[in-house]
């Protein structure tokens, strides 16, 4: 088992040229998240691919994708740096971000440069907690560059420790203590940055619904912002807009946080 004390230390950015090189790219940019579920109304199987180039049209400067699926199709038809993660649901857990180190390799085979992780406190479908993982997949794929997904300023700090090279509150709102959440806490975020800054580079994502939303967050210290369900989900985007004048009879994050 992993000890997050004995990884403690003094960190910088990672100096390996490949890896900065990819990581500057993303400076003051927007990722944008390309993800479809089978389940989705959008669905169709080219969807994704169109979801990037539509991506990099625009001026994006990465991509974050989901299953070596579509992270194949999505690497075949743009040439920006993609985040890759890998989606797989359990009853028994809300551990789903690249929850197993299969996943992970399965996820930088498919040919992402970055792979994403669950790094919380939550407890995986094995019994462990989420950010165990973590060493491992550091171990197996030095090559690859790490984002943790955490939720909290505690669980971000442990990430930086473990020597993440993104760390970002992608899981805030997400994860049990957080769930009922569906906006950004624009201050916890700043803290993470101005303390965290100098050693990971710290990533917005989650909850983040417009361009005036993304230059608030580069303001308060974000390397970059992954955008997700406000530019590709436009089903999520309309239901919002169906909850607002439906005066929240039914909210538009069951939808959203809903296993596939």
């Amino acid at each position: 088992m992993v000890s997050f004390f004995s990884l403690q230390g003094v960190h910088v950015k990672t100096q390996d040229p490949r890896k900065r090189k990819i990581l500057e790219s993303f400076r003051g940019g927007l990722i944008v998240s390309c993800q479809v579920q089978k389940d989705d109304p959008i669905y169709s199987e080219d969807i994704v691919v169109k979801m990037a180039q539509a991506a990099q049209w625009a001026g994006a400067v990465g991509i974050r994708a989901n299953s070596p699926e579509q992270i194949r199709a999505i690497r075949a038809a743009v040439d920006l740096p993609i985040i890759g993660l890998y989606k797989i649901w359990h009853d028994d857990t809300d551990v789903f971000i690249t929850p197993t180190l299969d996943a992970a390799m399965e996820v930088w085979g498919a040919g992402a440069d970055i792979v994403a992780l669950d790094c919380t406190d939550q407890v995986t479908h094995e019994g462990a907690p989420a950010w165990e993982l973590f060493a491992k997949v550091k171990h197996a794929l030095p090559e690859a560059i790490l984002f943790a997904d955490v939720a909290t300023y505690a669980e971000a700090k442990r990430a930086v420790g473990m020597g993440a090279d993104i760390v970002g509150p992608t899981l805030y709102g997400y994860t049990k203590d957080t769930r009922d959440i569906e906006y950004p806490d624009l201050r916890e975020f700043a803290r993470m940055c101005r303390d965290f800054g100098d050693e990971a580079y710290m990533v917005m994502e989650g909850h983040v619904y417009t361009p005036e939303d993304a230059m608030k967050c580069i303001f308060l210290g974000a390397h970059a912002v992954v955008v997700g369900s406000a530019i590709t989900r436009p089903h999520l985007t309309a239901k919002r807009f169906v909850d607002l004048l439906g005066h929240y009879e039914k909210s538009w994050r069951e939808a959203e946080l809903s296993k596939h």
